[in-house]
């Protein structure tokens, strides 16, 4: 049973949750210009501004992550 235990906890901690962040990303915003990307969840925005891209400074358009149909919609 040692092995078998080992193994479980080994497999239950590699699932685990950190709680680095309580809220799940819902996409990135993204620089088509130069390909930049920034995750939703590391910007503040307010309302429906779009952030400023950091490299170049355009404005970044938000895209939705795929969802598990494999629609980006």
């Amino acid at each position: 049973m040692g092995l078998f235990a080992t193994l479980k906890e080994t497999l239950a901690a590699s699932t685990s949750t950190t709680g680095r962040n309580d809220r799940e990303s819902a996409g990135a915003y993204w620089c088509h210009d130069c390909s930049e990307r920034v995750l939703d969840l590391n910007v503040d925005v307010e309302g429906e501004e779009s952030p400023t891209c950091p490299a170049c400074g355009d404005e970044m358009t938000f895209e939705r992550s795929t969802s598990s149909t494999g629609c980006a919609c």
